[in-house]
């Protein structure tokens, strides 16, 4: 499946008030794999940098 396929048989366009990505990648090489751990780490940073104020 690609990214639309997946996006669309999870129902991620109606997460309003979530952020969401889907990151292509290959189980036997890895790749894209990074990319997509980056993409949640980053916004767990920014989440909990928000919060604090909270």
């Amino acid at each position: 499946m690609n990214a639309a396929e997946i996006t669309d048989k999870l129902g991620l366009h109606s997460l309003r008030q979530r952020h969401w990505y889907i990151q292509s990648t290959c189980a036997t090489s890895g790749e894209g794999l990074y990319e997509g751990l980056d993409w949640l780490s980053n916004n767990i940073a920014n989440k909990v940098s928000s919060c604090k104020s909270c």
